[in-house]
């Protein structure tokens, strides 16, 4: 049987508790704020007009923004490159995900990877 690499303190409760949960809702409000914080003017403005958060699963994130009309929709999808660029500061293994209002069409997903792969085509 292998040896855990990290010291038994270090390694994740075997049981979360309701505390580490709101431990964990925390973390997430604040690096939403962070991010946020971090954004210029024009994509506040944008994220303001949506309905948005941030979720964390062990080292990765996802962005998930839910637009009120198709207008606001493009306006973000077309604002990508400047919301990826921000998040790639807190972690690089993040998805953003767009969503349409309902009904008009499906959710635009991409992660801050490709952005960054093809950020001199964009």
């Amino acid at each position: 049987m292998k040896k855990p690499f990290l010291h038994p303190d270090d390694m994740p409760p075997n049981q979360v508790t309701p505390q580490d949960r709101m431990l964990h809702l925390e973390l997430e409000q604040s690096i939403g704020a962070c991010f946020f914080q971090a954004c210029d003017r024009i994509t506040q403005v944008l994220l303001s007009n949506c309905q948005w958060y941030l979720t964390t699963d062990g080292s990765s994130m996802k962005l998930v923004i839910d637009c009120p009309d198709i207008v606001t929709y493009w306006h973000i999808v077309n604002n990508i490159l400047q919301i990826g660029n921000k998040l790639e500061k807190f972690s690089s293994d993040t998805k953003i995900r767009v969503h349409p209002p309902f009904g008009k069409g499906m959710p635009f997903e991409i992660s801050v990877n490709e952005i960054s792969a093809y950020r001199d085509w964009l």
